[in-house]
């Protein structure tokens, strides 16, 4: 079983997901503040879960979801903000994920949105869903009937 694969999804939700909750502004993006505190190894180095995430974010910058000015050290993206694909691919809407036709247009279209997805994967540990919607953001193609 692959799970670093599934460590690598929740990574690049949870720091997409805090990108697009402050944007349009710059934000340091501490990777503490997506895993939690790892404690450095002996030699103060740090776990390789804390590597994995902080290397997850510098993927998804160097495929241009995500921008950033520099690291502080091994702790974070300073000055970190969500590209033009990165802003739309989670803005979009996801198919067959529309929310109850009682709820006000706002409210639907909103929840609608693979963030709004995203997060309620994450808040419900469903990790099936959430590798599904996360490798929504990947696709090329936009995704049919997505907006």
């Amino acid at each position: 079983m692959d799970l670093h694969i599934d460590d690598f999804h929740k990574d690049v939700a949870a720091g997409l997901l805090r990108l697009y909750q402050a944007f349009p502004r710059k934000t340091a993006l501490y990777v503490a503040d997506l895993i939690g505190f790892e404690e450095p190894d002996e030699f103060g180095l740090p776990s390789p879960r804390h590597q994995s995430c902080l290397g997850a974010l510098l993927w998804l910058a160097e495929e241009g979801y995500l921008r950033f000015e520099s690291t502080i050290s091994h702790e974070a993206l300073d000055q970190a903000i969500l590209s033009e694909q990165g802003f739309l691919r989670l803005s979009r809407t996801v198919p067959d994920q529309t929310p109850e036709q009682e709820l006000p247009s706002s409210v639907r279209r909103v929840r609608s949105t693979l963030a709004w997805q995203l997060r309620e994967a994450l808040a419900q540990r469903d990790a099936e869903r959430l590798v599904l919607l996360t490798r929504l953001i990947f696709e090329d193609p936009p995704l049919p009937g997505a907006t």
